[in-house]
């Protein structure tokens, strides 16, 4: 790893700002503020520096003075910590997998983001399990912890939560959620997941309300569930939801906002027409070698053949096709509440313009969604009325990463590593687009008046000077 420094930020740095200690910061919201940060930056414009890091989707996190992810570099599960100040490594734990299994190119074991209470670091590795590392890398316990049955691979991060650290593990079978005590790895709790039968990927969110105990909020495939973080019991839930969720919930005062895929008719053509196109020896079931042959869906087969026996069948093929049919869009939903909830608890369903894989931003009193196109919507997170639908021209690619926000400016990051800076405001205009030059799928993190922005090969740390001085003064 080599870290650049840069020149015209010339004075001594040392961390003085708000943790950014999970994913999507602080309570998952994706917000900062307290620190002016810029509109306009790049490899040549207010970067304070760039380190080079092994591949990996995890996002980076920020605690006191270290800036902590995780990467896969050739067959070892790596976690590293970075000096705040400069972006120079100070150490670097390599763990051995336990299992391994092929999972969709898209995806990897370094894609969960760690966490942290300021003391420790959890890091989840779905080809390992659960560790725990102080500050100085030094392994406090490791929870063993699959294999799993996820053909896209479990993207889900830890969190943590007064002495206790949450995962949901979402699966084609076998779905759980755990908590364990932070400072043993004992499992306080296990429950098993019946209802999630279908592969899911956000991670959960703690609501802690003004009387009564926390609850770990759960957006998964068809339903949300909200646990009793302390025991783990089923507090309540709502279904009628769609499939597939990566974006994880956000909180609105009393209420969840989630995303989730699907449609009112079969996302998939009938499997005849695959047969007549693929189904090279006419014996009405397609191999991997005949899969391969499209160019669209080749890199999906191990979804489809759930059985794993190399060949993708009818009734696995229709299973998938009816599976697709669901309520799919962004869902307001009550907090609370016992058991059933479906019928009640719904305040809102947007279906339009979103994206089930990126979690929205609530900021300044709109809901911000992005989508493939570079197109952005902003919500009533009241109602989920559209303030304003448009596009970020010179951004229009893929997106992976989520927004995050501070400052009154909202950053949205595409695959292609355009960063579109956007004023916050229901009827958002965009102040800037930033080209980084690298492909880009984890999301930023915001502190101290600094942007931590992860590409596919370095770690950049980008910042005003003025904002950087200001938050220089030791802790």
């Amino acid at each position: 790893m080599r870290a650049r420094f840069v020149v015209p930020l010339c004075f001594t740095l040392v961390a003085g700002a708000q943790d950014w200690p999970r994913f999507r910061g602080p309570q998952g919201t994706g917000v900062a503020e307290g620190a002016a940060l810029p509109a306009v930056f790049g490899p040549a414009k207010n970067l304070v520096w760039r380190v080079e890091v092994p591949r990996g989707r995890s996002s980076p996190i920020v605690v006191r003075d270290r800036v902590f992810l995780t990467a896969l570099d050739g067959d070892r599960l790596a976690t590293l910590a970075f000096d705040l100040a400069t972006g120079a490594p100070l150490w670097r734990r390599d763990v051995a997998r336990a299992h391994a299994h092929d999972v969709y190119v898209g995806n990897d074991s370094a894609t969960p983001t760690p966490a942290s209470d300021g003391e420790s670091l959890f890091v989840f590795f779905p080809d390992l399990g659960l560790l725990a590392f102080d500050l100085d890398g030094q392994e406090r316990w490791r929870l063993p912890l699959g294999p799993f049955d996820s053909f896209y691979g479990l993207s889900g991060s830890p969190v943590v939560h007064g002495d206790t650290v949450a995962l949901v593990c979402d699966q084609r079978k076998g779905s759980f959620a755990l908590a364990v005590d932070k400072r043993s790895g004992a499992v306080r709790w296990r429950v098993a997941r019946p209802n999630a039968v279908t592969e899911a990927y956000a991670t959960p969110v703690v609501h802690a309300p003004d009387s009564g105990s926390p609850q770990l909020l759960v957006a998964g495939a068809r339903r949300n569930d909200g646990y009793d973080l302390a025991t783990g019991r089923s507090l309540w839930w709502v279904g009628n939801l769609g499939i597939y969720p990566a974006g994880s919930p956000v909180i609105h005062g009393d209420t969840m906002i989630s995303v989730a895929t699907g449609g009112e008719t079969p996302e998939y053509p009938p499997f005849d027409s695959f047969l007549e196109q693929l189904d090279s020896d006419k014996d009405g079931i397609l191999s991997t070698a005949e899969f391969a042959k499209d160019a669209e869906y080749k890199d999906h087969f191990g979804w489809l053949d759930v059985d794993g026996d190399g060949r993708i069948t009818r009734p696995e093929w229709d299973a998938k096709r009816d599976e697709s049919v669901a309520e799919a869009g962004v869902v307001s939903t009550a907090i609370g509440g016992e058991g059933d909830r479906t019928a009640s608890s719904l305040r809102w369903r947007y279906k339009k313009s979103f994206s089930y894989l990126i979690t929205p931003l609530v900021y300044r009193d709109a809901v911000y969604l992005v989508k493939g196109g570079g197109i952005v919507t902003t919500l009533d997170p009241r109602t989920g009325q559209v303030f304003k639908t448009g596009r970020t021209p010179e951004a229009i690619g893929s997106y992976f990463a989520s927004p995050v926000a501070g400052d009154g400016k909202v950053y949205l990051l595409s695959e292609a590593g355009q960063v579109t800076v956007l004023k916050a405001d229901p009827q958002w205009e965009i102040l800037a687009v930033n080209a980084l030059g690298e492909r880009v799928e984890a999301t930023p993190a915001i502190a101290g008046g600094r942007i931590y922005i992860r590409t596919e090969r370095a770690l950049y740390s980008f910042g005003l000077p003025a904002a950087i001085a200001a938050a220089a003064a030791p802790r």
